[in-house]
């Protein structure tokens, strides 16, 4: 069985992989670049959906509190309510806007930076306070919400 960090880390690298594609396009290829940002909001919707349902609070739980993983996890949900406010902008922006390409960039460097701190520190941390068998555990859960939600859509 994978465990979640595993699952999470593929989620990161298919995000970046996105953003990539879309830093790639021309000036003029508003239709690519709306259609590649709505693959990128899907996506990070159910990221952050598994981490804030699942992950986090399984992390947040082993941690004391005033402590720096605490604070970690804490930033982490902090960094989630940025990325989805400037999702929000641009789900209701027309592509052609001058600004839209320049807000997918922000949010490229917003997602990088949140995914960095994760792979750096907090998952770090989590393979310290969680067991393996707790970490499959999270990864089934985090598979079958992903399941259900693909499902729902």
């Amino acid at each position: 069985m994978t465990d979640g960090i595993s699952l999470l880390k593929a989620d990161h690298a298919k995000v970046k992989a996105l953003f990539k594609e879309c830093e790639a396009l021309g000036n003029g290829a508003h239709s690519s670049r709306r259609k590649i940002f709505e693959q990128i909001d899907r996506e990070l919707s159910l990221h952050a959906l598994v981490e804030e349902k699942i992950f986090y609070p399984a992390f947040k739980a082993k941690t004391k509190s005033a402590s720096d993983e605490r604070d970690e996890v804490l930033e982490a949900y902090e960094e989630h309510a940025c990325v989805k406010d400037l999702i929000a902008k641009l789900e209701a922006l027309d592509p052609s806007d001058e600004t839209y390409k320049a807000k997918i960039q922000v949010l490229s460097e917003l997602v990088t930076h949140h995914v960095h701190e994760e792979e750096t520190v907090l998952f770090k941390e989590a393979r310290e306070l969680l067991s393996k068998d707790e970490l499959v555990t999270l990864g089934e859960q985090i598979t079958e919400m992903k399941a259900e939600q693909s499902a729902l859509a």
